[in-house]
């Protein structure tokens, strides 16, 4: 595979920033402190803690990764798919493909 096959619009978007560009910042912090969550869940199996806080925290976790999820979506949405939609073509149909794509498996998840 060369090097670039299998990045989608590589030479396209190369010069575009993502949606998410402008809040990279705060989105790095958002996913530190999910990883600040995952590394307490694993303190409290190292520490034998009650099942049900674990599983609480579990949750807790799970809320903020879908939330994430959604707020990246939201920024492909706004951003991405916008800008295909606004030019027209087939990189709007995938685009668009893609967004549908990403919410199935949001869904299912």
């Amino acid at each position: 595979m060369a090097p670039d096959q299998g990045q989608q619009g590589s030479d396209t978007m190369a010069a575009k920033q993502h949606g998410y560009s402008d809040d990279k910042q705060a989105h790095i912090n958002r996913l530190r402190r999910i990883e600040g969550q995952i590394r307490g869940l694993q303190r409290m199996v190292e520490d034998d803690q009650y099942c049900i806080d674990i599983l609480t925290q579990t949750s807790a976790v799970n809320k903020a990764l879908r939330s994430f999820a959604l707020s990246m979506l939201d920024e492909h949405l706004k951003h991405c798919v916008a800008h295909a939609v606004a030019n027209g073509g087939d990189e709007a149909e995938e685009k668009v493909r893609e967004a549908s794509d990403a919410i199935a498996r949001l869904v299912r998840s």
